[in-house]
Formats: C-alpha cells, structure tokens, sequence
C-alpha cells in the first residue's frame, strides 16, 4: 500500500516536469535502492515513462543509505550539506544516484495539490492557508525570540555585545585587515625590486 501510493504520487508529477520525463528516460531500465536505516528498503526503478516502486533487497545500481531525515533532506536545498557530513551514503552509480535525487526533487509533492484530491479545491486551499499562516508565524515568533534574547544578554546582562556596537568595531577590523594586505603586497614588491645580495 505505501509503495503504491508513493508511487502513484511520483508518477502523478511526471506529466507537469518536461525536465522529470527527460531524466526518466535517461534512466530507463535502472534501479535506484533507497534504504531508511533500521526501517524499510525502496527499490525505484524506471521504465523510461512512468516509475515504479517496490521494497525488497533486490540488487539495485545504486544505492542511498540513511536515516529517514537526512534522506528526506536530500530533495532539500541542503542536499550537498548532507552528503558532505556523511548523514547519507551513496553506493553503486553516484551518477545515477544524483539523477535519481534530482528526478525526486522535480516530483515532490505539492501538499495543498495532494489534498485537492482527497477534499476538493477549497478546503485544500483554506487548508494550506491556515498551516502556512501557522507556520508563517512560527518563524516570526522564534525570529522575535532570538532577537529578544540576544537584546537582553547585550544591553541588561552586558554577556554579549550589541549589534551597534559591534558592527563598527568589525568594520574597522575589516578595514585594519584590508589595509595590512595591501602593505604586505608593496613590501614583497619592494623585496622583489631590491637587488640580491
């Protein structure tokens, strides 16, 4: 059941992504494992036009190991960061691995279209709405709360260094640095035009 309907839903995207029906076709014929750690093993494999996804251990040309969050953040904008820290492995055809990535990222779901499905336009929109706005304020709340903290730990604890007082200090470090560079650079052109003894 849950092969099936990640599979209906990656398959939905195709028709909308001429750059997703390219990449299928490339990968026509070839399997891509993705194995959550602990959980579950995909295997995803192309038929040139539509995906299909099924579980098992059978062999794969590549292969995508992690846990489920660090997998889930590959069709992320931190995706380089997370193979970079080693969260996920790739094993088999990177190539192939990277394409298969890419292919998820152009068919990532959009939630409100999903539930448009299931409840309709309206209440899917009203819907999306309401958990943007709940979001939306989610992160204006931590923003204000970190900005609050960091007022109180300049001003009334005096721990930290207040942003305006700061911002200056750094400046002329900056322009002290800048200024040291340049010295360095004349003084080895004079070295460089002193005869050698």
């Amino acid at each position: 059941m849950l092969t099936a309907t990640i599979e209906n839903v990656l398959n939905r995207g195709l028709p909308r992504s001429p750059r997703a029906q390219e990449l299928c076709a490339q990968v026509a014929g070839k399997r891509v494992a993705i194995h959550v750690r602990d959980v579950i093993r995909f295997l995803v494999e192309s038929s040139g036009t539509s995906l299909k996804v099924t579980r098992g251990d059978a062999p794969a040309d590549a292969e995508l190991a992690g846990g489920p969050f660090s997998l889930l953040a590959l069709t992320g904008t931190s995706a380089e960061a997370v193979l970079q820290r080693g969260d996920v492995q790739i094993q088999g055809d990177a190539e192939l691995a990277h394409k298969f990535r890419e292919l998820a990222v152009l068919l990532r779901p959009d939630p409100e279209e999903e539930l448009s499905i299931i409840l309709g336009d309206v209440p899917a929109h009203q819907l999306g709405r309401f958990f943007g706005g709940i979001f939306g304020w989610g992160r204006q709340a931590a923003y204000t709360g970190a900005r609050n903290i960091a007022e109180y730990l300049g001003h009334e604890t005096q721990d930290l260094v207040p942003a305006k007082e700061a911002e200056p200090f750094l400046r002329g470090v900056d322009a002290i640095r800048e200024d040291v560079d340049r010295l360095e650079a004349r003084v080895k052109l004079l070295a460089q035009r002193l005869p050698a003894r």
